[in-house]
């Protein structure tokens, strides 16, 4: 039996660009303690297997290197790392100029190479660019009488320049387990005898990378190979949909699920409405979030063209904004002609006109 710990896409130093500075500051230290945590994950694993994007760019803090190299100091198990996309490797590269530790490999080359263990053959590859061909097409294993295992940064898109990857490729490959990173969604699958699995990435970085995050371990035995989810305690990124009704503050506090104070949230409001005050209603909420962004996606209700069709100033004037809107593509584009007609028609009645 061989126990693996699988994760990817770490995105160490990540800019955290829609945060405020010191929050950004901040979610960076949290990557870093992260790791923490992975190493009592990593407790009773054979190996470890990081198929790239540790590092979110060239551009890497002390502290974060001095962090991964504590993690990896802690793991008794073998671990191995195959570069990405993200964090390929090139002159200058610290996974050239850093020492890190007698269980730690990294495979070095854009070739498919092995390293031979007891029980099993590990074989990887890395980027040695921003883009790479397709590395495993062709490949067979060389030994079908062991476990063998790859680690590649990947996907399965048919005209992706990140490594792509075809169902036949991974089919023919004679593997047991293929670690896959790139891809920051969760997902498994199954060619012929190989299993294939992207962990996703290991924390949300913005609302591209909803939900839970965490990684897989991943156990091999003469029974096959099972996979199981271990998610992390780190802070989520969640987007929630919701249907202002009569009153937007109160539709959105009942929506609301417990415990969102550690978590970042986009709320969006839709369905009908005379206007929202967005702004208002994210100053009203913000506390409740680590951070909060809140967008009106609400459409005017049926009364603001009520009027369109008559003859007079009013409905020639409304006709000709509802025409528009009904032909507008962008939702955006249709909120400015609804603000218009809003501020238009407050203004023919006398009313103080507010957007």
């Amino acid at each position: 039996m061989i126990k693996i710990l699988h994760a990817a896409d770490f995105h160490l130093d990540s800019a955290f660009s829609s945060l405020p500075p010191e929050k950004a500051s901040e979610r960076r230290r949290e990557q870093r303690r992260v790791l923490e945590q992975l190493t009592k994950l990593c407790e009773g694993c054979d190996l470890v297997l990081l198929p790239g994007d540790l590092f979110d760019s060239a551009r890497i803090y002390r502290d974060t290197l001095d962090a991964l190299k504590r993690f990896f100091a802690s793991v008794r198990a073998q671990i191995f790392i195959a570069p990405g996309n993200h964090d390929y490797l090139t002159e200058g590269s610290p996974y050239l100029t850093e020492p890190w530790g007698d269980n730690v490999h990294i495979f070095t080359s854009s070739e498919i190479s092995c390293v031979h263990l007891n029980g099993c053959d590990v074989y990887g590859a890395a980027f040695t660019a921003p883009e790479c061909p397709p590395l495993l097409r062709g490949f067979r294993a060389k030994n079908p009488e062991t476990v063998n295992l790859m680690l590649l940064h990947g996907d399965l898109q048919a005209n992706s320049v990140y490594n792509s990857i075809s169902a036949e490729d991974i089919a023919a490959s004679g593997l047991d387990y293929l670690a896959l990173g790139h891809v920051h969604l969760r997902d498994e699958k199954r060619f012929g005898r190989t299993t294939c699995a992207w962990p996703g990435c290991l924390m949300g970085r913005g609302f591209d990378e909803c939900g839970q995050k965490g990684v897989l371990q991943v156990t091999l035995s003469e029974n096959g190979c099972k996979t199981q989810f271990v998610p992390l305690d780190v802070r989520k990124y969640e987007i929630l949909r919701v249907p202002v009704g009569e009153n937007a503050l109160s539709s959105v506090r009942a929506a609301l699920p417990e415990h969102t104070e550690n978590d970042c949230y986009r709320i969006i409001l839709i369905g009908e409405a005379e206007g929202v005050d967005a702004a208002a209603l994210e100053a009203e909420l913000r506390e409740k979030f680590y951070f909060l962004s809140v967008r009106d996606r609400t459409v005017p209700k049926q009364a603001l063209w009520a009027a369109a069709g008559e003859d007079t100033l009013r409905g020639h004037f409304l006709s000709d904004l509802k025409a528009r809107y009904e032909q507008a593509e962008e939702e955006d584009q249709k909120r400015k002609i609804a603000a218009a007609a809003r501020l238009v028609t407050a203004l023919m009645d006398g009313r103080e006109a507010a957007l």
